[in-house]
């Protein structure tokens, strides 16, 4: 059973779980085999009960002292792209498609996922762009980010984001 893990740290991103949800997401997801869908949603007001998707397996949660082995079950991982989120995933070794809330002012989430789509990391779009995204992803595209070298990922950050 294919599982996507959507996480949105511990902020609020009301529009991921929305567009993540929505009929059209749905569809795509189970037409890409996927058959379960894990929510982590924060602070955020929604949390969608198992009834709104009736083709897809779904399960909800705000937090958990550790969602690493949601991490581990899953066939892809969509994130926010708060950096602490996106380093998990990626040194989990999981396919990323991070969702750039471009609502937020100054936004440096969208610096983060351009440069890691840029070296091949992840994928990125916006909540508007998910769907679409979903029915052309290409996973086999993505390199794998070396896990254990805090120093270079703080240079890379440091790069990303202008500093």
């Amino acid at each position: 059973m294919g599982t996507v893990f959507v996480t949105v740290g511990s902020t609020s991103f009301d529009d991921l779980i929305e567009s993540v949800t929505s009929v059209e997401s749905v569809q795509t997801l189970k037409a890409c085999g996927y058959e379960r869908l894990v929510l982590q949603v924060g602070r955020g007001s929604l949390l969608p009960s198992a009834d709104i998707c009736p083709h897809i397996s779904l399960e909800a949660f705000r937090f958990k002292n550790s969602i690493a082995e949601d991490i581990k079950r899953a066939d892809l991982v969509i994130s926010h792209a708060g950096a602490g989120s996106c380093l998990e995933a990626l040194g989990a070794g999981k396919p990323l498609l991070v969702v750039v809330n471009d609502k937020l002012m100054d936004n440096h989430q969208l610096e983060l996922a351009r440069q890691l789509n840029m070296d091949s990391h992840l994928l990125y779009c916006t909540c508007r762009t998910l769907t679409e995204t979903l029915r052309t992803m290409d996973l086999s595209v993505l390199q794998p980010f070396l896990p254990g070298q805090p120093k270079l990922f703080a240079n890379f950050l440091d790069k990303a984001l202008g500093v």
